[in-house]
């Protein structure tokens, strides 16, 4: 690690002498007006640098390499400012921006190789910043984007494990990027999250569709960006404290962070966060056992950023305790059973249920994460470099007479890598190549196993190129070439053959093309065609039993193809001072689509395995062609004059079926309910008595249908009626004297206090109540949550 750290720099410097440098620099004012704008944000994304206008609306950025750049000027109720400019020495940029209720535009830097505005990428992506999780109630990163992102869903288990959803695509079809790097942990688990502190994330970039050609395998469903490390502006030093409690588990979470970037081009990020939750209620439960949770995380990074670019070295440490929700309840009460199926056990008490400390069944999961980020002018163009260490420690304790004693170690340990060159702006064209992948091992620690010991190598190359014509047509794509070697260890339990010692090697050819075209000044036009791919898993190929938090025995098959997918979306964009519109459609074929059902016995029933004295029903990998289709759409009306006033709505809906019917059925497993969100919010970046900005209020209905489409053979899946939730928010920031030092946000979800169990949760598969009838657990009750955020800031200088 530190030769790559002194190659780098060493480059940096010799190709700082032999480049020309330029800064950006100007004055930022109201279009209306002229005033100055005070604080305004300018900033250059590829470059990872940026610096806000002063007391007189002037600004000017440092030394950065010679080339063309995308130039984000923002700041709240305005319209944000893109340009690509071309900086080969000092350049002088006077921006005015336009008073608006809507920001229209933003840069995106998933999926593309460089950042571009969203309007110009031909895929679905969606920006969520952190004012807009700020303003939700969630418990975990993941469910507060299916909340704010149509097409997105979060399969979970209790409020401490969500996975993404996208459009009908789950697990190992979907990345989840952190800060550069790749996410890896135990993505193939239902009961296993994403290891990332929600408290942390600055910003999410959520692209929807096959994201193979950049990524690889497993991005046949889409990629989840999450951002925890942005470098502020020059010159600062900024902390903040953020509290937040939720009143339907008595969720206490505490964030510190503090960031700092010196007139010498070094900068920092540090992050700390606390989290404790009690067991959720809701009124068909009451208090759900074994949802608790708590949470230790802390992260951050230091680097340099001169005007030959940047080198970032980031450290991230997320350490989850949790419990796991069985459901189990006595026949005759109907409350839930503590350490069922133990010597000890015992009808939960009310002390029990109101517990912060997790018992059997639970999990402790531990994710470490080192990573060197570089950017580097290099010729005339720009050489990336990423490389990243992981380990993902997953321990799932069941015995209660030995808690500390863990059933099922699995501990992985990943090394990613992404290099990728920039060339220079020819003609208008804009390309990159670059070569990714990871080297992997996981071990087996503990005496149950259910995955065998394997390690894991993968590699592709690609090439990706864009261009805008006369700043109304941009055609982008390019294509990718992968290649991957599985070796999995053979394992003997007793006299029994668990896992038989194998190797097998994937490859595959995944590329897209699109075109975004802007019809007019508000209207857009997208069109994409991509193709995807992912190699089976080693849980797919090769699982054989059964582990706490799931309850079914796995079997895996080793004869597997790779999934592949061919989409096509579409879509149009209208964006008018008091009118925004979006739809996009998708339709998506994927070839040896592959999911598990339950395995019929010889008798006609389930399939069941005995474990330890106890059945489980046994359920087996399978692979079928099959299609999935769909759209989302995103509406917000803000007449003229109150224009303060928002009717926003979404809907979305996916279908999936497989192309030929299975066992009778041609239904996919799991697919989202179609989903309809309506909100009334007042915006108000200025109130009337001054200490008040950017005051909100809004109140949203939450409509989920009924979900009968499901794959009913041998019930594996069971239909899910739908609900609908109200919600409420408000909140604002507190001002003295021009500067914020609070800000306060209030939420309420479920106000009528609804018993329902979203279609995608796995608590409704647990444990039947005989007294009330009702099958598995129900989801959470009504919830209110307060955020408070104490900002600091200092200007060096």
């Amino acid at each position: 690690m530190k030769s790559i750290v002194l190659t780098m720099f060493c480059l940096g410097w010799i190709t700082a002498t032999a480049l020309a440098n330029g800064s950006l620099k100007g004055k930022v004012t109201d279009a209306q007006t002229g005033k100055p704008l005070v604080g305004a944000s300018i900033y250059l994304h590829e470059l990872k640098t940026g610096t806000i206008s002063g007391a007189d609306g002037n600004y000017e950025t440092a030394q950065i390499p010679s080339g063309k750049y995308l130039v984000e000027v923002s700041f709240m109720g305005y319209s944000a400012f893109l340009k690509t400019i071309a900086i080969s020495q000092d350049q002088v940029l006077d921006i005015a921006l336009k008073q608006s209720v809507v920001e229209h535009e933003a840069v995106t830097v998933t999926g593309v190789a460089s950042a571009v505005r969203i309007s110009q990428n031909p895929q679905a992506i969606s920006v969520i910043r952190k004012t807009d999780l700020m303003r939700g109630s969630s418990t975990n990163i993941i469910d507060a984007l299916s909340k704010l992102v149509p097409g997105v869903g979060a399969l979970s288990t209790g409020p401490a494990i969500s996975k993404p959803i996208i459009r009908g695509l789950g697990y190992n079809r979907v990345i989840t990027i952190n800060d550069g790097v790749r996410q890896e942990g135990q993505q193939w688990g239902d009961e296993h999250g994403i290891e990332i502190d929600e408290a942390s994330v600055q910003r999410v970039e959520v692209l929807k569709g096959p994201a193979s050609l950049l990524y690889g395998s497993d991005g046949m469903g889409g990629v989840v960006n999450i951002i925890t490390n942005v470098p502020i502006e020059q010159g600062r030093i900024r902390a903040n404290y953020n509290v937040a409690t939720n009143s339907n588990n008595g969720l206490i979470s505490n964030n510190f962070n503090t960031a700092g970037h010196f007139k010498n081009g070094f900068n920092y990020n540090m992050y700390g966060s606390f989290k404790s939750a009690k067991d959720y209620q809701n009124k068909y439960d009451g208090r759900v056992l074994g949802s608790r949770f708590n949470e230790r995380n802390f992260g951050g990074y230091i680097g340099i950023n001169k005007s030959w670019g940047y080198s970032h070295l980031m450290v991230s440490n997320f350490n989850q305790n949790l419990g796991l929700v069985e459901g189990d309840r006595d026949d005759a009460t109907g409350k839930f059973i503590l350490f069922a199926g133990s010597p000890l056990e015992r009808i939960a008490t009310d002390a029990d249920l109101n517990e912060r400390k997790t018992q059997t069944p639970s999990q402790g999961i531990n994710h470490f994460k080192i990573a060197l980020d570089n950017n580097i002018a290099l010729g005339t163009g720009r050489l990336q470099l990423n490389i990243g260490y992981q380990r993902n420690q997953r321990k799932e304790f069941g015995d209660p007479e030995a808690p500390t004693s863990p059933e099922l170690y699995f501990d992985l340990r990943t090394v990613n890598y992404n290099l990728q060159y920039h060339f220079a702006d020819m003609n208008g064209w804009k390309t990159s190549i670059g070569v990714n992948g990871m080297q992997q091992q996981n071990q087996n620690k503990a005496d149950e196993v259910l995955i065998p010991e394997y390690k894991l190598f993968d590699a592709g190359v690609f090439v990706y190129t864009r261009k805008t014509f006369n700043d109304k047509l941009t055609l982008s794509g390019g294509l990718r070439s992968d290649y991957r070697k599985l070796n999995s260890e053979g394992f003997t339990e007793g006299t029994e053959v668990k896992f038989n010692t194998f190797s097998k090697t994937f490859s595959n050819v995944s590329g897209s093309v699109g075109l975004s075209y802007n019809a007019s000044e508000a209207v857009t036009l997208k069109a994409n065609l991509s193709r995807g791919y992912r190699a089976p898993s080693v849980s797919e190929l090769a699982s054989n039993g059964t582990h706490e938090g799931t309850n079914r025995y796995e079997h895996g098959d080793q004869n597997l193809k790779n999934e592949t997918s061919i989409q096509a979306d579409a879509g149009i964009e209208v964006n008018t001072q008091h009118f925004s519109f979006q739809v996009t459609a998708f339709y998506n074929s994927i070839s040896n689509y592959i999911f598990y059902s339950k395995l019929n016995s010889v008798f006609g029933g389930d399939s069941l395995v005995n474990v330890d004295g106890e059945d489980m029903m046994a359920f087996q990998f399978r692979q079928n062609n099959a299609r999935l289709y769909g759209f989302e759409t995103k509406i917000d009306i803000h007449p003229h004059p109150l224009d303060w006033l928002h009717l926003a709505s979404t809907f979305s809906y996916v279908a999936g079926r497989f192309n030929t019917p299975y066992e009778g059925n041609n239904r996919l497993p799991f697919i989202p309910p179609a989903r309809w969100t309506t909100e009334l919010r007042g915006d108000f970046v200025k109130a009337a008595n001054g200490a008040l900005r950017n005051f909100y209020v809004k109140l949203e209905l939450d409509n989920m249908f009924t979900q009968n489409r499901v794959f009913t053979t041998y019930n594996t899946e069971t239909a899910t009626q739908g609900f609908s939730l109200l919600n409420f928010g408000i909140g604002a920031d507190i001002q003295s004297k021009g500067k914020t030092f609070a800000t306060i946000n209030l939420a309420a979800n479920n106000i009528t206090d609804v018993a329902y169990q979203n279609h995608l949760s796995r608590l409704k598969y647990t444990a039947d109540n005989l007294v009330t009838g009702r099958a598995g657990v129900f989801n959470m009750g009504r919830n209110f949550t307060l955020r408070l955020n104490i900002p600091l800031e200092w200007k060096l200088k």
